[in-house]
């Protein structure tokens, strides 16, 4: 049952509940001027853009797209630079090409970035040699590198993570509007790997079958199509940093209740989902459409609690639950989910988070994902899901354009000897563009 009462909602209620996984500032007044600055900045996104993402995510449920959110595990402003977020960007559109062309259905595209600098952590504190400092948060808190300076949180962050979101959202809006995303010509997303992949040749045939196909409907209408051109795309990020989330929770003109326009589409992790805390608080009693990642931990009650807390007046397009059960684990937990958020009665769109749950630790101390790990638990949970009379809606992963080895196998047979060649990862492990692009294909042959 829902632990709240939605009449008594505010953007800053959440701070009468329990808060975990939040920096420990050590100067109030610094925190508080920084979130005085960032709630006078201008917003990321708009309110019709959220409510556009609501409605197009409604219309997934229905089985009219499929939805692609993807993206790094967490950013850094290091990689805010041209050649990284055009890179990001292009296999998320290679990736949608493949799945618009073998499921032969519309792809509803939804970034992991701009936004995305913080990060859950399993301890406040870690030890290095007798030496123990906070850890690592993320870019929006604190610094990587071991050392008092880098590890104390600095709300400064909080502005430069704005400033480099508005950044990326910029460069991101300015590619598609000037038809880098034009399916006309797809060859403009080619990267390297496309010469030398063992993937190339089918990718290469889905791309001309697909200009075939654009070419065939625009002789048929006698004009160009204008969905061609250009494809819509949406941000997405964890809700996990509340005093920032607040900051950009506005009320619009002309629009009922409050919005978070930091983002189109964020989303509660597993670690903060708890039915008292507070970013169940905070999430109800925002309109954005919402996602919350659900695991094996949690009972049908604690599911049902999230259900009826964050979406009680059970509108389609307003709550994606993601599951992140592991390949081992899905089977045990998947349908007793869908059946139980079935019986009551609520609209939800299901996606797979095939990528948390089989996280490996390597004895060279690499933590690590196996793609056939990842990929077994994508394949059961569209098999699942059909047999108990659902629908898999889309994938939920981490993964990059950059020529990465963080997850072993895929195509080119990855091992833990070659992680160390380029591990880059500052927090998880992301299928790098050629892993990612095959899991598209495998996914067509799924779906």
């Amino acid at each position: 049952m829902p632990v709240t009462d939605p009449r008594r909602w505010t953007p800053d209620s959440w701070q009468m509940r329990p808060a975990t996984q939040q920096p420990q500032y050590p100067d109030d007044s610094a925190l508080q001027t920084a979130l005085a600055d960032l709630a006078r900045l201008p917003p990321l996104v708009t309110s019709w853009e959220v409510n556009q993402l609501k409605a197009q995510l409604a219309r997934a449920q229905a089985g009219e797209f499929f939805v692609l959110q993807g993206g790094d595990c967490a950013e850094s402003f290091a990689d805010c630079q041209a050649p990284i977020i055009a890179n990001r960007l292009k296999v998320l559109l290679q990736m949608s090409l493949v799945l618009v062309h073998g499921l032969r259905t519309r792809v509803l595209r939804i970034g992991r970035f701009a936004g995305q600098y913080a990060k859950p952590r399993s301890a406040d504190l870690e030890t290095r040699d007798g030496v123990t400092l906070p850890s690592y948060r993320g870019d929006l808190v604190n610094a990587p590198a071991f050392t008092p300076e880098a590890r104390a949180p600095d709300p400064r962050r909080l502005l430069e993570g704005h400033a480099r979101s508005a950044m990326t959202l910029n460069f991101v809006r300015g590619l598609i509007d000037g038809g880098f995303a034009d399916l006309h010509h797809p060859e403009y997303w080619d990267l390297d790997w496309v010469r030398h992949s063992p993937l190339a040749a089918d990718y290469q045939r889905r791309v001309d079958n697909l200009g075939d196909s654009v070419r065939f409907m625009e002789t048929l209408a006698g004009r160009p199509v204008g969905d061609f051109s250009r494809v819509e795309f949406f941000t997405s990020h964890e809700a996990l940093l509340l005093w920032a989330e607040q900051a950009q929770t506005r009320t619009v003109p002309r629009a009922e209740g409050w919005f978070n326009l930091s983002t189109h589409f964020p989303w509660i992790g597993m670690r903060t989902a708890d039915l008292a805390g507070a970013h169940v608080e905070y999430c109800r009693g925002i309109e954005n459409p919402l996602g919350v990642k659900v695991g094996a931990a949690m009972d049908n009650d604690w599911l049902l609690g999230l259900c009826e807390t964050l979406n009680p007046r059970r509108i389609p397009g307003r709550l994606t639950l993601i599951h992140r059960l592991g390949a081992a684990q899905i089977g045990d937990h998947l349908p007793r989910m869908i059946e139980t958020v079935r019986e009551a009665g609520h609209p939800v769109l299901w996606l797979c988070d095939p990528m948390h749950g089989n996280t490996r630790s390597t004895g060279n101390g690499y933590k690590t994902r196996p793609f056939d790990a990842i990929l077994d638990e994508l394949t059961q949970a569209f098999d699942l899901h059909r047999g108990c009379g659902s629908r898999l809606g889309g994938v939920h992963l981490e993964l990059t354009g950059e020529d990465v080895t963080e997850c072993t196998g895929g195509a080119r047979n990855l091992t833990e000897t070659d992680l160390s060649r380029a591990y880059t990862s500052t927090v998880d492990p992301r299928l790098n563009y050629e892993q990612a692009l095959e899991l598209a294909l495998k996914i067509v042959e799924m779906g």
